[in-house]
């Protein structure tokens, strides 16, 4: 078969000649099948008290049906066997009879042979039938008397000496020859023991019952064999059995009913008091502390209550004191913070004075002159975050979001930054600048956080460059700052966001960072609602990447930019294993200000990477800046907020 200028092999179908058609009705049979499921299986997964109820009616069910066996088991045997010997007794005095008979008659044929010497043969076929009628009317219960010709002798079996015809007797509407077997005729005629056998009477009307059959060969009165059989149906022990039957049933399923009944008022009584320990749970979860479980008698259960009441007592006690202490922190941090901008005016006014007038001091006053302002000038930085912090914890900032272009955000952190790079020696290389990368959010925040990162990874990246990538995807828009300096240890990344907290302690700020920086930065981006994280690695850089909802209130499910980037070590190791690989050249990188420009593939000019370093979130564009923590190797640090990071991305 030819498809497309190409032959299939051996005439089939190409995959996709069917599948696209049957695989979309089959996943919406699935769904439509599993649609009314869900709700039950929901159920079944939520409801302890449901799964101990079934359970239990099951395995009442089993034990119910189990001995229901056993029983109709036991009853039907010993009706069986009781029918067995009453027919064998039954059987044994038709035949005493039938035999005495036989002998009574032939016994009177031969005191009058002297009249006619056939006559016993004549009268052999109206005996017979005396015999059936006098055997089915002298006993006790529910039973048929047949008889039939013997083999050995069937042309002397008949009514009259002329004809020779089989004449076969049976009582009742049964026929003889339908209802005992051929087998059974063979086995009577090869012995004259009594033998039995189990099968079905057939009536007249086309009708069958169950029966045991007991025969004999005897002698008619003229010495000729014949058969003569008992049927005896078993239709009252099947009456029997079947009221044995109803009864175990109807007592069966109200003896699961009830233990169902049991099991879900025994559960109940479990359960009951553990859903409301949920129930109150999940209030206090919500902060309504004050719920508490209502506790009746002394039990186990009761003293669960006791406990869970006390704990809730207890708890409730603590995040009291817990708020009331942050309250306490909040408004001290505020109050000290304000009052101290007054002397702090007062200072730098004199400070000013003095810095100006440095010239005519001697060198060891000017250079005091000068480091006052410089620590005024840290000072009032760290006032103003201690403000911005304040603000956080109170739950007073307020997010003034419009469309941004993301872009011009890093363009005016770039500029503030550009002379911190060019004493540090190190280039910013921008990527991703291409088109316009637009998101609902606060302009200044968001050049507030990036100027904390673009300025630490300058800080710390040790005269090597500083890549700025940009790129929106999937509802979100990421900004990632990668630097090549000393890296991050491991289990640093999750200590990196906190306040005050540095990597090395014995590391001086050079730049005079306040430490708070980055806690900043972490709380205006969970602010829109957004993620700031770190990677990093020992001598292989960092990365620090935030990333934003694209409209405001929308919730993120992924990153278009991966955390651990492409030029990582972990990631170039197996390249560099491959042998006889060419490397391809690196993409064109972009001066500070987007220019094309050339962009190591690796670590850049000599070992060493940048740590996370804490930028003073206030101050001015490439101002002072200090460490406030690293990250972990390989791994990464997360401050968000909302759920987790599906680390998803487009692009590398």
């Amino acid at each position: 078969m030819v498809r497309g200028g190409r032959l299939l092999p051996g005439g089939l179908l190409s995959e996709g000649a069917t599948g696209s058609r049957a695989h979309p009705v089959f996943r919406m049979f699935v769904r439509w099948v599993r649609r009314p499921l869900l709700p039950v299986a929901r159920l079944w997964r939520r409801n302890i008290q449901l799964r101990v109820v079934a359970a239990t009616l099951l395995m009442s069910l089993g034990v119910v049906l189990l001995l229901g066996l056993v029983v109709i088991g036991q009853v039907r045997n010993g009706l069986l066997e009781a029918k067995r010997q009453a027919a064998q007794s039954q059987a044994a005095g038709g035949f005493a009879v039938a035999e005495q008979l036989a002998d009574d008659a032939a016994d009177g044929r031969a005191e009058g042979e002297s009249g006619s010497g056939r006559r016993g043969v004549q009268d052999t076929g109206i005996w017979l039938s005396n015999l059936v009628a006098q055997l089915a009317s002298g006993g006790q219960g529910v039973y048929y008397p047949v008889a039939l010709s013997s083999e050995e002798e069937a042309d002397t079996f008949g009514a009259d000496e002329t004809t020779g015809t089989h004449g076969p007797r049976a009582w009742g509407s049964v026929r003889p020859e339908e209802s005992v077997s051929e087998a059974m005729r063979r086995a009577l005629d090869e012995s004259t023991d009594t033998h039995e056998q189990h099968g079905r009477v057939v009536f007249d009307d086309g009708r069958t019952e169950a029966a045991l059959i007991i025969g004999k060969r005897l002698n008619d009165p003229n010495g000729d064999p014949y058969q003569l059989y008992y049927l005896f149906p078993f239709e009252q022990e099947e009456k029997s059995l079947s009221l044995v039957k109803g009864t175990l049933a109807t007592a069966g399923v109200f003896v699961v009913v009830l233990l169902g009944a049991i099991a879900w008022l025994v559960v109940r009584q479990v359960v009951t008091p553990v859903r409301m320990a949920a129930r109150i749970s999940e209030r206090l979860a919500a902060g309504r502390l004050q719920e508490r479980m209502k506790v009746t008698g002394e039990d186990d259960i009761a003293r669960l209550g006791e406990s869970f009441n006390k704990m809730a007592r207890n708890l409730q006690l603590k995040i009291q004191q817990l708020e009331e202490l942050s309250r306490m922190q909040r408004r001290f941090v505020s109050d000290v913070s304000h009052e101290l901008r007054t002397p702090l005016t007062t200072v730098r006014m004199a400070a000013d004075v003095i810095h100006e007038a440095r010239d005519d001091f001697d060198p060891v006053t000017k250079r005091s002159a000068e480091l006052l302002l410089g620590q005024l000038d840290r000072f009032e930085s760290l006032l103003a975050d201690l403000l911005e912090i304040s603000r956080f914890d109170a739950g007073a900032a307020a997010l003034e979001a419009e469309p941004v272009d993301l872009r011009d955000v890093v363009r005016r952190v770039l500029e503030g930054a550009e002379p911190l790079a060019e004493r540090k020696g190190s280039r910013l290389v921008v990527r991703g600048d291409e088109r316009p990368v637009v998101a609902e959010a606060d302009a200044r925040r968001i050049e507030r956080v990036l100027r904390n990162l673009v300025v630490n990874a300058v800080e710390h990246g040790e005269g090597r460059d500083v890549v700025i990538r940009l790129a929106s995807g999937d509802g979100a828009v990421a900004v990632a700052v990668r630097d090549y300096g000393v890296g991050l240890k491991p289990g640093e990344a999750n200590r990196v966001f906190n306040r005050f907290w540095r990597a090395d302690p014995a590391r001086a700020r050079t730049t005079g960072g306040t430490g708070l920086g980055l806690s900043i930065a972490v709380e205006d981006a969970r602010l829109h609602g957004g993620w700031l994280q770190a990677w990093g690695e020992p001598g292989g850089g960092s990365q620090f990447r935030l990333t934003i909802p694209q409209t405001a209130g929308e919730p993120l499910r992924g990153s278009p930019i991966p955390l651990e980037p492409a030029d990582s070590r972990r990631r170039r190791e197996p390249q560099k294993a491959l042998p006889g690989m060419v490397r391809a050249a690196a993409p064109p990188a972009r001066s500070p200000h987007g220019l094309p420009g050339p962009e190591p593939a690796g670590p850049p000019r000599g070992g060493g990477g940048a740590g996370a370093a804490d930028a003073g979130g206030t101050g001015t564009p490439g101002g002072p800046s200090g460490r406030n923590g690293t990250g972990r190797t390989g791994k990464t640090g997360t401050a968000r907020g909302h759920g987790h990071d599906a680390d998803r991305h487009d692009g590398g």
